[in-house]
């Protein structure tokens, strides 16, 4: 396996406005491959600007798992009771380690609820472009529409 390397600095210095697509390349080039994969996730989407984000938290309770959205990131942390640490465990195959996991959102992608049943923690999100940022059609006035408006302004003058 090689590592690649890029250098963005071109393209900081030949764009404006463009700085969070070349922070977004930057963090892709820069994630090791070898990242912990624990706990494991999935992303489903459920509609034309719907998502969803299910994470395996087997072990958690509702009170050890946090949800927070700050900075266009989703983060989703999990810190397991003291109480757990009495236990002794002939085997242990459920990995109740903390973890922090962080998911970018994309401009005007908000969550709208998170659920947490048999041991998978689901949390909805969606996508609600502003009205002013939509596209709208402009209809184009004919040149005989313009010259009859014309001739109506200069008649009622």
């Amino acid at each position: 396996m090689t590592m690649r390397n890029f250098d963005l600095s071109p393209l900081y210095r030949a764009t404006v406005g463009f700085d969070q697509l070349a922070e977004m390349m930057d963090r892709v080039f820069t994630n090791d491959v070898s990242r912990e994969t624990y706990p494991p996730y999935n992303i489903e989407k459920t509609g034309d600007d719907a998502w969803r984000i299910s994470v395996a938290v087997a072990g958690f309770t509702d009170d050890e798992l946090n949800v927070e959205v700050k900075e266009n990131a989703l983060f989703i942390s999990a810190r397991k009771a003291e109480d757990d640490q009495e236990r002794t465990y002939l085997y242990r195959g459920i990995a109740t380690r903390a973890f922090e996991r962080r998911f970018h959102l994309a401009e005007h992608v908000r969550v709208t609820g998170a659920a947490h049943e048999n041991g998978m923690l689901h949390i909805d999100l969606v996508r609600e472009v502003p009205e002013a940022l939509k596209p709208r059609r402009i209809e184009i006035a004919s040149s005989r529409d313009v010259e009859t408006k014309a001739i109506e302004a200069e008649t009622a003058a």
